[in-house]
């Protein structure tokens, strides 16, 4: 993984970039087109879900992700780890994980998800990222919890890597066509344990690392200690991917230190439930630093009359075409056109910021 340009099966992308969440095959509200149009360059989803719905076999008889979404970017997977945590973290009936790899209950199916069948199901949905399955917990988790997390994402890297090689050597991937693999950082917040898991990751050998865990504390503020340490523990030629991160100050801040990826389900939903970013400073020739940007809640009745854009530096095509008071309107009677005009301006603040501090950066 380059510094300036990751290249990947379907495409190139400039960093640092944002990729939004579509976890289940679909960034909601929105298609392809749209996300191009938003300038978007690779899309995120997920294992744990899209093996639910609609299902591996599903997705295999449709051609896979790229042809089934019809993105022709590049599409970065998630293993599941964080996701089949969080579900049995909230009901410990509803599965168990061991050193073998996870078994849950969705709406009473059963799943079984090892770092064998993760590297799989990654694969065979055509992938340009793979990401291992990592064993997950939260940063406040008691110390024998996290030693245990350490140790089985170690482990299971180990086994994601032999797994990921040797289905590249049965379908004889060219260079160009191979996928990148992604291990994981955990340690919660213990700065020796992260340290330890860094170490013997770089050891095994990735293409890139990712930030584990909740990267927020209880109030929603970025662990800038502990997501600095990740940084400086991985080698600056490598990509480090602060998996999660959305917020835009969060991500300015990890800019800072030196992530170059970023995905998180944040902007899209913020969209969606009526609340708009909006630069207080034009982010192409300004500090992203501060108070660079504020919310527009999409809601309140100060916006009936307003006959100007969200944002007057946003080139979106929103921004471009419609009122705020006409946005106000579709909230107010629950029209899915606004779903789809929100989603399409958050996202496109998210592809200036990058710019931006894609810019800065360069400067620096």
């Amino acid at each position: 993984m380059k510094k300036q340009t990751l290249n990947l099966p379907h495409g190139s992308i400039q960093l640092p970039a944002f990729l939004p969440d579509g976890t289940q095959g679909v960034v909601r509200g929105v298609d392809a087109q749209d996300l191009q149009t938003c300038g978007i360059q690779a899309v995120q989803m997920n294992a744990y879900h899209l093996m639910q719905k609609p299902g591996s076999s599903t997705i295999q008889s449709l051609g896979g992700l790229h042809r089934m979404t019809g993105w022709n970017g590049p599409i970065f997977t998630d293993s599941g780890g964080f996701q089949v945590y969080s579900l049995i973290h909230q009901n410990p009936k509803s599965g168990s994980i061991t050193d073998k790899g996870a078994t849950f209950r969705v709406e009473d199916r059963k799943f079984n998800l090892t770092p064998e069948k993760s590297v799989q199901l990654q694969m065979g949905y055509g992938a340009d990222v793979v990401i291992c399955f990592d064993d997950c917990t939260h940063v406040d988790a008691p110390y024998e919890q996290q030693v245990k997390s350490v140790e089985r994402t170690v482990a299971w890297a180990r086994r994601c890597k032999v797994e990921f090689e040797k289905l590249a050597a049965q379908k004889q991937l060219a260079v160009h066509e191979m996928p990148k693999l992604v291990a994981v950082v955990q340690g919660g917040g213990l700065p020796e344990l992260r340290r330890q898991c860094a170490e013997q990751l770089l050891e095994i050998g990735f293409d890139g690392y990712g930030y584990g865990g909740w990267p927020l504390d209880a109030q929603g503020n970025l662990l800038t200690d502990m997501v600095g340490l990740v940084r400086e523990l991985i080698p600056s030629q490598f990509t480090v991917h602060a998996l999660g991160v959305g917020h835009p100050v969060s991500v300015a801040a990890c800019v800072a230190m030196g992530y170059e990826l970023f995905d998180s389900t944040m902007p899209t939903r913020d969209g969606r439930h009526g609340r708009l970013y909006t630069f207080t400073v034009d982010p192409l020739h300004s500090s992203l630093t501060g108070d660079f940007f504020r919310y527009t809640y999409i809601k309140d009745k100060k916006h009936i009359k307003e006959n100007g854009p969200i944002s007057e530096f946003c080139d979106c095509p929103v921004c471009q075409k419609y009122s705020l008071g006409y946005l106000h309107h579709l909230y107010k009677v629950g029209d899915t056109l606004y779903q789809r005009l929100a989603t399409m301006h958050n996202l496109r603040f998210m592809m200036q910021l990058m710019v931006g501090l894609r810019e800065s950066n360069t400067d620096g």
